[in-house]
């Protein structure tokens, strides 16, 4: 059998066809798109058609590519970027643009919603969760409060993996994994918290879909695709978001291991047999799209602020590499601080990229990239240490994101984190997370059997811890830095 694995990220939508025998990678498609222009700052929006136009035209390029062969797919996941709020009117129709897990305009809402419930510690109690603007639940009271002729119109709420989902079946409902990204679900008991639907709005709970194992399936393909692409019965699985989907594509389905994701964003989760709750509301108590639960951290800004130096620079990928490994670890004291979008984790999403500590010594471009991929690392490597003070214990850290394809940041990455890391064999780990998990719905064997037939990681690229050069010392230097700037709430 052949499986498609559908990632929606929040710079391009990727299609991949899996050989379920060899584990080999048969064909790939990508469609790039943008955020909407022109929105306030602070507002972060893409049209949920612009991803269903893009996965139509990946999918047909990638069945193209199979020839005589697409007969043989049989099973369709589709990974989704986390927490947008994808709003539908009683027909399923797309009532306006989805807001994005980058959008920050939601502070006010959350604070709202925080007093409702009776502050921090209370929500924690209630949903393991504490409300940040990059869940769903506040973008919900936003549309309400802020676009009345459009909330009076919603009658399903819909994450991006479900909007997908429900395009490609008919059908609309919630896995465990993406729906304990909303901010709306108690994660200890997987059901939807009443208390916290009701602080948004009394009729909320209703336009919620029905919760499900994601071990189950959505559905099967809709007979009209299925004559369109030329394809028999496909079964197309629960799917999940992109940061659980990417645990499955990268082997992390056991304690010890972890998965850090050098993407736009920066996430860093791990598998747990239990919910990991967060007094300080740092971690996210995630499960995750196998029935078990995913800490996890995201910082909102990596690739997004590496790419932006590198092209300021005019330089392409390989140059950029080689001028930062010409720098010393530690840039001479110069500490980039890259919230450019404001910051998750820690939750400053006023903050703004800062530049600390030059001087004539450290006033150069390659310093200045150093210290922008080594700022973005030390703000993952924050959260890291928050999930190791909440009992997680890492072995090895597989990498995946575009990042990861850097030799020079996988280096990186190993000395700042002090462990052991390892990048995938393919680097579309959430793409390659949804065809394993709908190999293993459609086939009805656990995810766990499939991951011990393909070779997920690239032994060749592991790398220890190596520098002679304090991480740690930096890494606490940078956290006080930070605190002096943008005092934490």
């Amino acid at each position: 059998m052949i499986s498609l694995g559908i990632d929606c990220g929040t710079q391009s939508l990727k299609t991949l066809a899996l050989d379920g025998e060899s584990g080999v990678i048969l064909a790939t498609a990508q469609q790039p798109y943008g955020l909407l222009p022109g929105l306030a700052v602070g507002h972060q929006e893409q049209h949920p058609e612009t991803w269903w136009k893009a996965l139509r035209e990946t999918v047909v390029e990638v069945l193209g590519s199979l020839g005589s062969r697409r007969r043989e797919v049989g099973a369709i996941g589709v990974s989704g970027q986390q927490h947008g709020l994808v709003p539908l009117d009683v027909d399923h129709q797309v009532i306006r643009p989805a807001k994005l897990w980058c959008d920050t305009s939601t502070t006010a809402q959350c604070e709202e919603i925080r007093n409702r419930l009776g502050g921090r510690a209370a929500l924690l109690q209630r949903i393991g969760n504490d409300m940040l603007p990059g869940f769903t639940a506040p973008k919900i009271l936003w549309l309400k409060q802020n676009e009345p002729s459009h909330y009076t119109r919603l009658a399903h709420v819909a994450l991006p993996h479900d909007f997908l989902n429900l395009r490609l079946t008919g059908n609309l409902r919630m896995e465990y994994g993406d729906a304990s990204g909303t901010a709306l679900m108690d994660v200890r008991r997987r059901v939807w918290s009443r208390e916290v639907c009701a602080a948004i709005d009394d009729s909320l709970l209703q336009k919620l879909p029905s919760l499900g194992s994601s071990r189950e399936p959505c559905g099967r393909l809709r007979n009209e695709l299925r004559q369109e692409w030329g394809l028999g019965e496909v079964v197309v699985s629960a799917g999940g978001g992109d940061n659980m989907m990417a645990a499955i594509g990268t082997g992390n389905v056991r304690p010890g291991v972890c998965t850090a994701s050098l993407g736009t964003s920066g996430t860093i989760f791990a598998c747990s047999n239990q919910p990991v709750i967060d007094r300080q509301g740092e971690i996210a108590a995630f499960c995750d799209s196998n029935d078990l639960w995913l800490p996890l951290v995201c910082t909102m800004n990596v690739t997004v602020a590496t790419e932006l130096f590198r092209t300021m620079f005019s330089w392409d990928h390989a140059r950029m590499d080689r001028e930062i490994a010409s720098v010393p670890p530690g840039a001479r004291g110069l500490l980039f601080f890259p919230y450019l979008q404001g910051e998750r984790t820690p939750n400053l999403p006023a903050a703004c990229g800062i530049l600390d500590g030059m001087t004539t010594a450290n006033s150069r471009l390659d310093y200045v990239a150093r210290a922008v991929m080594e700022g973005v690392t030390l703000g993952m490597a924050y959260g890291l240490q928050r999930m190791k003070e909440n009992g997680v214990k890492p072995d090895v850290i597989h990498l995946t994101g575009g990042g990861s394809r850097s030799p020079v940041w996988r280096q990186i990455c190993a000395d700042v984190f002090g462990v052991p890391v390892v990048a995938l064999g393919s680097f579309d780990g959430a793409a390659f997370g949804a065809a394993i998990q709908a190999l293993a719905t459609a086939n009805g064997a656990p995810v766990e059997a499939w991951i011990t037939r393909f070779p997920l990681v690239d032994v060749n690229t592991q790398l220890e811890p190596g520098s002679v050069f304090d991480y740690a010392h930096l890494l606490d230097s940078h956290n006080r830095r930070r605190d002096a700037f943008f005092p934490p709430s």
